[in-house]
């Protein structure tokens, strides 16, 4: 590729696009990872998490290879949805509430050994991630025609 083709590439958000691709592919792996590496069993927000984050893999792998910079109307609101859902699971786990859903929700199953984030702070992470790079990506007001 040579250099124009590259910053037409990052220009057109192709860039973007494929970059919250590679967050969900990582978040995807990472949670597959935790359930059938380290064998933690998914809590009803988990599976919830992760029904939203697994499409965005394809759906963002798709529009960079297509170039398509308005699926953002795809993305955010699956990735929004996915953040609260993070968020809220991130709040009762600092707070030791109960979960109103079945399941541990509230149990710390993991945290990291530098950061002390949880799995479900990993989640919300991921989520803003995808959706920074799907609005930046995207072409959110059409350009005006020329004459």
């Amino acid at each position: 590729m040579q250099l124009g083709q590259t910053e037409s590439w990052m220009s057109d958000g192709r860039f973007w696009l494929a970059g919250g691709a590679g967050v969900a592919a990582v978040a995807t792996l990472g949670s597959l990872w935790f359930s059938l590496g380290l064998g933690l069993v998914p809590c009803t927000l988990c599976w919830y998490q992760r029904i939203l984050m697994y499409p965005l893999v394809v759906v963002l792998g798709v529009a960079a290879l297509e170039s398509h910079n308005t699926v953002w109307r795809t993305v955010v609101p699956l990735s929004v949805v996915g953040a609260s859902i993070a968020g809220y699971h991130s709040v009762l786990q600092a707070t030791k509430a109960s979960c109103t859903f079945a399941g541990p929700c509230a149990v710390v199953q993991w945290q990291a050994p530098v950061l002390g984030l949880t799995i479900p702070n990993l989640s919300l992470i991921a989520f803003v991630l995808v959706t920074i790079t799907v609005l930046a990506g995207s072409n959110l007001v059409e350009p005006e025609h020329q004459l």
